[in-house]
């Protein structure tokens, strides 16, 4: 079993910036991908990014450009970051952890875009 807990988010300005972090704890051998989902209210769960554990990374469509995801893998951690937010940027966030013993999802963290 993994478990993630996720932090940061809250109620952020437009064109302001964001900083989520996503720590994974249990155990957690061999390759691995972590990452950053996102679903607004009425609408589907969306990838915003993912990172693999050899550094490769994939970006939902139109986040590439927008956000930036990091990893530090010794301490199992996976940050989420952008300095232009938008109102549209409004959701619940969610860190996700895949290997080959299954997929986990954190709780997650609220983001709301609103001056």
């Amino acid at each position: 079993q993994v478990q993630l807990v996720e932090s940061g988010g809250g109620l952020l300005q437009p064109g302001g910036p964001l900083r989520l972090s996503c720590t994974a704890a249990g155990t957690i051998v061999g390759t691995f991908a972590m990452g950053w989902y996102r679903q607004a209210p009425g609408k589907q769960r969306e990838l915003v990014a993912a990172i693999t554990s050899g550094g490769e990374t994939r970006y939902g469509e139109s986040m590439e450009g927008r956000f930036a995801i990091s990893a530090d893998n010794a301490k199992k951690m996976v940050y989420l970051r952008t300095n232009s937010l938008k109102p549209e940027d409004t959701a619940k966030y969610y860190c996700a952890f895949s290997d080959v013993f299954g997929d986990y999802w954190g709780q997650g963290t609220q983001v709301t875009v609103s001056s």
